[in-house]
């Protein structure tokens, strides 16, 4: 019934070029360059769980800078390590409306193929940029029915299609091209949902190193003129019959595309956990000003979304690892509250093991609660008793970083800044101030390929 939407979808971003772009979407694109090359930069020097990729990557000789690190690799093992930072410290942007972190695994990607290939200007980059997220915030919206249903975890899979498309459209692929590419995709696009429930992986925070890699790989293979399907999403065994039973709204898919680009609608994150734990940060943080040994309980109220978050409880109140701290409401909403802030430096290791910490996420608890203002996990609720009887209420519809609450562009400079002194080769000053000036302007760049190298 819908045989034509893939074709539909890959006919209207193939006929995109950067003149057709808002310069709202182009600003866009610049903010999301400044603060995906930050957070990868700083989890090269903070992110121990990404060194064997960056070691692995660094194995295959090549071009390509592996960001903060002094080594370089061939396209698609720069992306393979790439893609490990971008989600290790789980400070990158996000998109609250569907189950996406649509630019972790596609910044990487483009950056990879941009210097492999070489001639490659900021306003080719800048396209590709705008086109590949926006088909991953499509991807997500036009699910009728959640794909953790069938035991997949969305956001990498989300994410990788958008990966795939705007890497063969910076190769400039056609509308075929751009197909072939996501079919490519499709037969290397998974993620369990088993990496929720292992209490001592470190694969959810290396996870886009796998989409990364798979997008370079398909549209370098799209580009050598391999045939894909030809319904690789709509079709009977595409991508939302093996994802979603098949549920889905293909108008959701495709109306609006060249329109309406959805990466202007992202959140840029104040705190390095996952985002629906903040929140809980800001309740937190307003609760910092009581004395902690006052608060005798808190119950958090969540959506189904952010349930991953607080179940099972005593796991997330005593988290084993980083990652899945930065996954437990109870344990940054105790930081928060315990602390006063919720910084990269809050996530050493030590802080799981903080006694005070570890009292105070103890003391909260969880309930879910359906069909509320809560529905997208960007918001949370939470009831607060304390030992002399009184009892608080806080509610935060929307937390802090979402384009109803943005982060200011100085803000973003700042933790560029933060981020980029945190490599594991620290640039001096000077050379950050340039690289944050370059990302700012990335479409007056004319040769993408040196824009990292002058850091390594």
């Amino acid at each position: 019934m819908y045989a034509d939407v893939t074709d539909r979808l890959c006919a209207a971003y193939a006929a995109i070029g950067f003149d057709d772009l808002p310069a709202s979407t182009v600003a866009a694109c610049s903010r999301v360059l400044l603060d995906a090359s930050g957070v990868m930069m700083a989890a090269s020097g903070m992110a121990p769980e990404a060194r064997p990729f960056i070691d692995l990557a660094a194995k295959s000789p090549g071009p390509c800078t592996i960001l903060g690190t002094g080594l370089t690799a061939a396209a698609p093992q720069a992306a393979f390590a790439n893609g490990a930072l971008a989600h290790a410290l789980d400070y990158e942007d996000a998109f609250d409306a569907a189950p996406a972190h649509p630019n972790a695994s596609l910044v990487p990607a483009l950056l990879a193929l941009a210097q492999d290939r070489g001639g490659v200007d900021g306003k080719r980059l800048v396209t590709a940029l705008a086109l590949g997220c926006d088909l991953s915030c499509r991807i997500g919206l036009a699910l009728d029915r959640r794909m953790e249903e069938g035991g997949w975890y969305p956001p990498p899979i989300n994410a990788a299609f958008g990966a795939a498309l705007g890497a063969a459209h910076m190769l400039g692929l056609d509308a075929r091209g751009l197909r072939d590419a996501i079919s490519m995709m499709l037969c290397q696009a998974v993620m369990p949902g088993e990496i929720k429930y292992s209490r001592g992986t470190v694969l959810r925070a290396v996870r886009e190193a796998f989409p990364a890699q798979a997008a370079v790989t398909s549209a370098e293979l799209a580009a050598s003129g391999v045939a894909g399907f030809e319904t690789p999403l709509e079709g009977q065994s595409g991508f939302y019959a093996l994802f979603a039973g098949g549920a889905f709204s293909p108008e959701r898919l495709v109306e609006g595309i060249g329109e309406r680009f959805f990466i202007e609608e992202l959140t840029f994150k104040p705190w390095p956990s996952c985002r629906g734990t903040h929140p809980f940060i800001e309740i937190g943080l307003a609760l910092a000003k009581t004395d902690p040994s006052m608060i005798e309980s808190i119950e958090v109220e969540v959506s189904a979304v952010q349930q991953m978050l607080v179940d099972p409880l005593d796991r997330k109140r005593a988290p084993d690892v980083v990652i899945d701290a930065k996954f437990s409401i109870p344990f940054v909403m105790a930081l928060a509250i315990v602390r006063g802030r919720v910084t990269l430096d809050d996530f050493a290791p030590a802080s799981l093991q903080d006694p005070v910490i570890r009292a105070m996420a103890r003391r909260i608890s969880a309930k879910v609660v359906e069909n509320s203002v809560l529905d997208s996990g960007a918001g949370g609720a939470a009831s607060v008793r304390l030992t002399d009887g009184t009892r608080q209420r806080h509610t935060i519809p929307v937390a802090r970083g979402a384009p109803s609450r943005p982060l200011g562009d100085d803000e973003l400079v700042a933790k560029f800044v933060d981020c980029a002194s945190r490599a594991a080769i620290r640039p001096d000053a000077d050379r950050i101030d340039r690289l944050a000036d370059a990302a700012k302007n990335i479409h007056e760049i004319k040769e993408v390929r040196s824009l990292f190298v002058p850091l390594t």
